[in-house]
């Protein structure tokens, strides 16, 4: 029988032994950085709130401003689910703001010019909304143009025809219902409440099916063999995002309630969050925006997904513009500048990647908290408009910059 010789590993000296200990921990470690990147995000926007309330003396985080900061970021927020899909996918779309200009216009038509019920007003709109995802959506996924170019004419095309609705003018005022979209708060459901019970009711519910959720993850994941977290920073985020719910419920509860921007927001993270992470289409979307080549080979209708991405954009487009035609009651001709920029740097903040494949609900609402709060906090302290803007554009660079920086230490392009 020949002898084996036993010869050290690259870079550890002849002679010399790993530490077990050392090695434990050092392993931990790492599953701790790494576990601070994935949620990164969220503690980045804890950052940013602290960082301004000190700034602003205790301003940013008063219940009139906490509402505020919902209903004047609402329609962002609700792009940025639709916008953060569509970049998963691979594309972007250029389109929203104009597309959200339009349904605002075309609503005030029926709604005031016409004088059709509100609620009719809202379904008619938010179908012409689904109705421009369709010619959209043909051009990219049936005619093979590339989302860019066909959602920059987009722009164009329906900042015209939303200037061709308003005649260059406004349309206001819009029905009390209508108006609640943007404005309206659900309160004094139990009577009349320094602190309104239902509110906190409701963010406790809120609470209780977090931490339900995030358990039942955790356990499954760890039935399938798949690395979790240590148990003391998963309680411990659980506690803080608790911490925060509460917080907030507690300050709306102080001022008017939970405004109805809020429910409506509510109701689509639910919503589109099971879509991503349940549902065929969902996975979809990731398998297309990860190796289009192999999504194809493997059987997917890669057209028909994209299609009805740039239709659910549409959809999107046309609710955010309703929320903000209801918040200002007036449908104008400015209406929807910028919001364009404002989903894609929610996205992309949030931890979407600009290659596709990459992306969350939850972190595109982050994103967009975060772009809302630096808005709100700035204009506080009377940071003009132009430095606002440089500010938000450094901090999507950095954004951007940190998901690059990151592929390519774990060895990704």
């Amino acid at each position: 029988m020949s002898n084996l010789e036993t010869k050290p590993a690259d870079g550890v000296a002849a002679g010399s032994q790993v530490n077990p200990v050392e090695n434990r921990f050092t392993n931990k470690f790492a599953h701790i950085l790494s576990d601070l990147g994935k949620n990164g995000i969220f503690l980045a926007l804890i950052l940013v709130v602290v960082l301004f309330s000190v700034l602003t003396n205790g301003i940013l985080l008063r219940p009139q401003n906490i509402s505020n900061l919902i209903v004047q970021n609402g329609y962002i927020l609700v792009l940025a689910i639709g916008m953060v899909m569509v970049i998963i996918a691979g594309h972007i779309d250029l389109s929203v703001g104009s597309v959200a200009a339009f349904v605002g216009a075309v609503s005030g038509v029926f709604a005031v010019d016409w004088g059709l019920p509100w609620w009719l007003s809202i379904i008619l709109s938010l179908l012409v909304g689904a109705l421009v995802g369709v010619w959209q959506g043909f051009w990219i996924a049936f005619v093979g143009i590339p989302a860019f170019i066909v959602t920059l004419a987009g722009m164009l095309i329906f900042r015209g025809l939303a200037l061709v609705v308003l005649g260059s003018a406004s349309i206001g005022s819009f029905p009390g219902e209508y108006r609640a979209l943007g404005n309206g708060f659900l309160s004094n459901i139990f009577g009349e409440f320094e602190i309104d019970p239902f509110t906190l009711g409701v963010a406790a519910i809120a609470i209780l099916a977090l931490v339900v959720q995030q358990f039942r993850t955790r356990a499954g994941r760890s039935s399938y063999g798949q690395a979790v977290e240590p148990l003391a920073w998963f309680v411990a985020k659980l506690v803080l995002i608790a911490a925060a719910i509460g917080f907030f419920a507690y300050e709306l509860a102080s001022y008017k309630g939970i405004p109805a921007t809020l429910i409506v927001l509510a109701v689509l993270v639910l919503v589109y969050g099971i879509v991503m992470n349940r549902s065929v289409f969902g996975r979809h979307v990731y398998a297309i925006g990860g190796n289009l080549h192999a999504a194809e080979l493997s059987g997917i209708k890669t057209r028909n997904v994209t299609f009805w991405l740039f239709v659910n954009m549409g959809f999107l487009a046309a609710l955010a513009g309703l929320i903000f035609t209801a918040r200002l009651n007036l449908a104008g001709p400015k209406a929807g500048d910028g919001f364009e920029l404002e989903a894609i740097s929610a996205a992309f903040i949030g931890g979407a990647a600009v290659q596709g494949g990459v992306g969350t609900i939850g972190g595109a609402i982050i994103g967009g908290l975060i772009i809302g709060v630096l808005n709100n906090g700035m204009s506080i302290m009377g940071i003009g408009i132009e430095w606002q803007q440089a500010v938000k554009g450094l901090v999507l660079l950095f954004a951007v910059a940190f998901d690059v920086y990151n592929k390519r230490r774990s060895g990704g392009r």
